[in-house]
């Protein structure tokens, strides 16, 4: 007997996926990584570092972004189905598999990142590390932390790209096949970073600084929606199906429209907070109550809008087929 696997027979529809939520949460912490590193990278590596000497942005943040990492990976960890089996991706590397360059590239991309952490730490500040080890080790790197922030800088802008390649390679599902999507997904973590280092930083100047960078990120993420439909909507009569679960508020399709909804509100209300934000007049020092609270408030929206963004796609990418 012979059976035709099609995605769409009695055999395996509706009950054949590829991923689910853990995937998205994934993806999810692994572009706030790619941010992160970024935007730390950024901090560290401006002239006079005049803004960087953020204790929680140049020094923590990049300590804890393999940790960040590594959470990811225990979520997609808990999705495979033969766990013991995953040892088999480090044993050759597929040029052409971007399945092949996200497992190295996260694997080299999490030592590398502590050794940036480690980096980044003056030696009046050491004494947070508690064992002698890592206080040693980073003593040694210091004096090469702009070179592994450079690195670093680089392997961030890999990672928010491979999650979106790791999609669009995927051909037979037609929402995530666009060129567009690693690029959304590359503006999305950074845009996700920038948010992250909002809510860590103390200072109010470098508060400020990533909150205008944030707002170049989210205007890029906006069009680049808008054009990521566009594209589909103008494309192939699947691609063109793929999209219209989030065009309507009826029966199975209902949550995929009101994301669409959620993240109509939530990046233009960020985008608002953080332009009324940036028109005041801050000295250094604390903020006041309300505008700390509009800062952190704007980011959160931005993170909450990143999770809804994976989410959405990750679920809806599997209902549409290419016949």
């Amino acid at each position: 007997m012979e059976i035709t696997v099609t995605g769409t027979n009695a055999f395996t529809y509706p009950h054949l996926h590829v991923w689910d939520w853990r995937i998205a949460i994934y993806l999810f912490l692994g572009g706030i990584t790619a941010g992160v590193l970024v935007m730390s990278a950024i901090a560290n590596l401006r002239k006079g570092k005049a803004a960087a000497r953020d204790k929680a942005v140049a020094i923590k943040i990049p300590f804890f972004a393999p940790f960040i990492l590594s959470l990811g990976m225990i979520f997609i960890f808990f999705d495979l189905e033969r766990k013991l089996n995953s040892f088999w991706f480090y044993l050759s590397f597929q040029p052409l598999s971007p399945m092949s360059w996200g497992a190295w590239g996260v694997g080299i991309i999490i030592p590398v990142s502590f050794l940036y952490g480690l980096s980044v730490f003056p030696p009046e500040e050491r004494n947070w590390l508690r064992l002698d080890i890592l206080k040693n080790l980073s003593e040694r790197l210091h004096p090469h932390m702009r070179l592994l922030a450079k690195i670093s800088f680089g392997l961030g802008i890999f990672l928010g790209i491979y999650t979106g390649v790791l999609l669009s390679a995927l051909v037979a599902r037609p929402l995530w096949n666009s060129a567009i999507l690693p690029v959304l997904f590359l503006t999305s973590a950074l845009s996700t970073g920038a948010a992250f280092v909002i809510i860590a930083a103390d200072r109010t100047c470098v508060k400020v600084f990533f909150t205008k960078v944030d707002i170049w990120l989210i205007v890029s993420e906006i069009v680049i929606i808008l054009l990521f439909f566009y594209s589909h909507f103008m494309s192939t009569a699947p691609q063109r199906e793929s999209i219209m679960p989030f065009f309507q508020l009826s029966g199975e399709y209902f949550w995929y429209g009101i994301s669409v909804i959620l993240l109509a509100v939530l990046f233009p209300l960020a985008l608002v907070i953080k332009l009324l934000e940036v028109q005041e007049e801050y000295e250094e020092g604390d903020l006041p109550p309300a505008a700390e609270l509009k800062m952190k408030l704007s980011a959160y929206l931005v993170l909450v809008g990143g999770l809804i963004l994976r989410l959405a796609l990750i679920h809806a990418g599997q209902i549409g087929k290419l016949s």
